[in-house]
């Protein structure tokens, strides 16, 4: 007997490789997937601006990039005794505008490096809601808790999101056209809009994409994350305490799908050496200083040689620096 609806892949998603330059930007959906591609050695950045949640949001952040903005003390402001950058998360909050301004233009600086060079766009919408700043009508990327009085909240409309999308997209490929743009929606649900607000933030972000797929079919995609968490593991057990985020386990299993349909058998297989070394590595030994153990961390790092020269472009620094570490010990 079948006890779930299964939730089918679709077969022309891009096929990612350790050689690819991969851009993550959008949801912390798109932070949790980030994390095991880094974990599995692939390249790529993650989240530039931090934590993006609406379309329009992640576009600005994209153009941004894109055209190499510096920011300054001008494109901050002042709230609570810390500066901010409404187009920014809150991790890059700080007391002294000089950090705040030193993190940002840092971690901009390095995405426009590499954005002409992307091999995989891989963006995540979480909710089609917006809050406009009154003051001068720009939408926010994170609000910082300012008083709800200073912002117009809305839900975009697809077309809006369509229309804005297809002038970003037209210009990127333009100048870069093997790039693929891979589309996710955020099973994280937005409980705060209310359930059924919520249902119709992500139908609009759902039918965006797939005018968007219409337009550029052989540039954009789809993966189901949002189905596959909503109807494959329909079931609180695999969500977090808040009961909004997936857990752990569901991002694991959205992860093993991702990688059945966008990974091929040799990249699977560099993923499960460079797993078994990462393995390895967390072992807690008992006896740290014994010629047993520094044996063990030899004979890791003529793994990651080995591996290393078979591929090289795959990055083990800090697994080499943690075995020169404990060698040392």
């Amino acid at each position: 007997m079948n006890f779930y609806t299964s939730v089918e892949l679709p077969a022309d998603l891009p096929q990612l490789t350790h050689t690819d330059r991969l851009l993550l930007l959008g949801s912390c959906f798109a932070t949790s997937i980030g994390a095991k591609l880094v974990d599995a050695k692939f390249c790529c950045d993650i989240n530039p601006y931090g934590v993006l949640y609406n379309p329009l949001s992640i576009s600005a952040a994209l153009r941004e990039i894109i055209i190499g903005k510096k920011y300054e003390q001008s494109d901050l402001f002042l709230f609570r005794e810390c500066w901010h950058s409404p187009m920014h998360h809150g991790d890059f909050s700080s007391s002294e505008a000089e950090d705040v301004l030193q993190r940002i233009n840092a971690r901009l600086q390095a995405a426009h490096e590499h954005i002409w060079n992307l091999d995989c766009l891989l963006l995540t919408f979480g909710t089609s809601w917006v809050y406009e700043q009154k003051s001068n009508g720009r939408i926010v990327g994170n609000c910082h808790k300012q008083p709800e009085q200073n912002f117009t909240r809305r839900r975009l409309t697809t077309s809006e999101i369509v229309q804005d999308y297809t002038s970003l997209l037209s210009g990127l490929l333009a100048r870069n056209p093997k790039l693929k743009i891979l589309f996710t929606v955020s099973p994280i649900r937005h409980v705060r809009d209310g359930l059924h607000a919520n249902q119709l933030s992500k139908s609009m972000l759902l039918l965006a994409i797939d005018q968007l797929q219409a337009a550029f079919p052989e540039h954009v995609f789809y993966f189901p994350a949002y189905e596959l968490v909503l109807d494959e593991l329909r079931d609180y057990r695999f969500y977090a305490e808040d009961l909004v985020h997936p857990s752990e386990v569901a991002v694991r299993y959205v992860w093993e799908r991702f990688s059945s349909v966008c990974f091929s058998a040799d990249t699977l297989r560099i993923i499960e050496e460079s797993e078994n070394i990462r393995r390895a590595l967390a072992h807690k030994p008992f006896h740290p200083g014994s010629d047993e153990h520094k044996r063990f961390l030899e004979q890791i790092v003529l793994k990651i040689d080995r591996l290393n020269r078979k591929y090289p472009n795959l990055d083990f620094q800090k697994e080499r620096e943690l075995c020169h570490i404990q060698l040392k010990a």
